[in-house]
């Protein structure tokens, strides 16, 4: 019988026993504990409290305990052993008692907003997008500055931290963007998050009413539309051509327009500076927000990154989001909104209201991978990696896939998006099926859509080994093959080009 390993012997379980019920004492004792090892809430291996511990917990005689655990030994599904305690054996497991479905429904819009957990296993050829390489992440160093951070708590720096965030954190974070991304901030603009969805969360309970207009992107960033839409805001979707947002179809009434300027998602064009001139204007003058969601921009290949939609603001109009789940690991769970002094109090208002304040010894971590310079080290050797991938999926846009496909023009971030030629007829979710079968994991870009329908695929790089690359792609090209159709009618994909 196998033992649960602990570090100094096996731990007795703290059991909850009931003697409510029909029969004596030890036969409700040994039901109870039955039931628990039939279906599974007691694994083979662990301890149970001895009869004298147990007794007096349950204020019965040691008899009445040891008439249970007797009977269940004899029933071979307890094991005794001298010296040691009693043990649960190898019993068989049963299922779980199904809970009470209950009579209590949630509001109607989040029927339409659960989805699948993202828990499978990894499929051989990873495309999808928004997940960046894991094995890229210096773990040593991490694992080094999160050990020191652990030393240097105390008792005094042990309770509840700021809402805002730790003070190194947030002053690292000013710092840092200000370099990499021209974005002028001090500490005190800095809120952290529990990711940057957190951040859209707590903008979205501050400034938007139930009812109130939210303007997003289309095709756009699904859970920002989905967050919105469950304050109660009308979310209106907006086209998106090859310069961004098309800011003369923005609704008049918009209180808040949610953009991803520097790598439109999930397209990957970045915003124009006319269009960006455009916006803050119009935000001007129709007394709106703008939230700048600057998601994986870190990551660039060529050309000159434009300024971002916060550094051209002069009317404190722009908050802007980031997050090191893409830099760095998606289970850190640290993202950082920068805001106007107005708002700041509100905000971390809402953020205590929220979940308090973050994990300070991570967040204090983070400050100190920050101002080591161990983050621009880790991005610049992370950009290299990730240019390599993107370079060979776009050679094989412009080879063994150009048949079916038309790259958009991305020169940052994790993923490259191709839009389906108009005169190819595919049923794409029947090729990414059909590529699935060969270990390819890719996702539709018609998934990001809204009222938009434009057809393609999305190819994020962030998850797979450069050594598969090529040869995922090649099963992709073999999928397409495969699910060709004649010839049909479809959006031009000139218009994202």
């Amino acid at each position: 019988m196998p033992i649960l390993p602990y570090p100094d012997g096996p731990i007795a379980i703290d059991l909850h026993i009931s003697l409510d019920g029909p029969g004596d004492f030890a036969s409700r004792i040994h039901r109870q504990l039955l039931d628990a090892i039939l279906d599974g809430r007691l694994r083979p291996g662990e301890r149970l409290p001895p009869t004298r511990e147990l007794a007096r917990r349950l204020n019965v005689s040691r008899n009445t305990v040891s008439a249970a655990y007797e009977r269940l030994t004899a029933e071979g599904l307890l094991v005794a052993r001298v010296g040691s305690g009693t043990y649960v054996g190898q019993a068989p497991v049963g299922h779980v008692r199904d809970v009470p479905e209950g009579a209590i429904r949630p509001r109607p819009v989040w029927d339409g907003l659960v989805e699948a957990s993202d828990d499978a296993e990894a499929p051989t050829y990873d495309f999808r997008m928004g997940k960046p390489d894991a094995a890229l992440f210096p773990l040593p160093v991490w694992r080094r500055l999160l050990a020191a951070e652990w030393r240097a708590s105390t008792i005094r720096t042990a309770g509840y931290g700021a809402p805002a965030g730790h003070h190194g954190l947030r002053e690292a974070i000013a710092r840092s963007t200000g370099l990499s991304r021209s974005v002028r901030a001090r500490g005190d603009d800095v809120v952290v998050t529990q990711g940057a969805q957190q951040a859209f969360d707590l903008i979205g309970r501050v400034l938007v009413e139930p009812g109130d207009i939210v303007a997003v992107e289309d095709p756009g960033y699904p859970p920002v539309r989905d967050l919105f839409r469950s304050l109660g805001a009308r979310v209106v979707p907006v086209p998106v051509d090859r310069e961004g947002l098309e800011v003369e179809a923005l609704p008049d009434g918009a209180r808040l327009v949610h953009v991803t300027p520097s790598h439109q998602f999930p397209l990957g064009t970045p915003m124009s500076l006319a269009r960006r001139a455009a916006l803050l204007d119009w935000a001007g003058r129709h007394d709106a927000v703008i939230v700048e969601d600057d998601y994986d921009s870190e990551f660039r290949f060529s050309d000159r990154p434009l300024d971002p939609l916060h550094s051209l603001d002069r009317a404190g109009r722009v908050l802007y989001v980031g997050t090191f789940s893409k830099t760095l690991l998606p289970m850190l769970r640290v993202g950082f909104l920068v805001a106007p002094a107005s708002l700041r109090p509100a905000l971390c208002a809402a953020k205590r209201l929220s979940d308090w304040h973050g994990e300070p010894v991570t967040q204090a971590a983070l400050a100190r991978f920050i101002d080591s310079g161990e983050l621009a080290r880790h991005v610049r050797k992370a950009t290299r990696t990730y240019a390599a991938r993107h370079e060979l999926i776009a050679e094989a846009l412009a080879g063994d896939l150009a048949a079916w496909l038309d790259p958009v023009p991305s020169t940052a971030g994790l993923h490259l998006c191709a839009v389906l030629k108009p005169d190819v007829s595919v049923d794409i979710p029947s090729v990414l099926a059909r590529a699935g079968e060969r270990g390819v994991a890719a996702q539709s870009l018609a998934k990001y859509g809204d009222e938009v329908s434009l057809q393609g695929v999305v190819l994020g790089y962030g998850a797979i080994p450069t050594e598969r690359v090529q040869a995922g792609l090649a099963h992709l090209a073999k999928a397409f093959k495969d699910e060709t159709k004649r010839p049909r009618g479809g959006l031009r994909s000139a218009d994202f080009l």
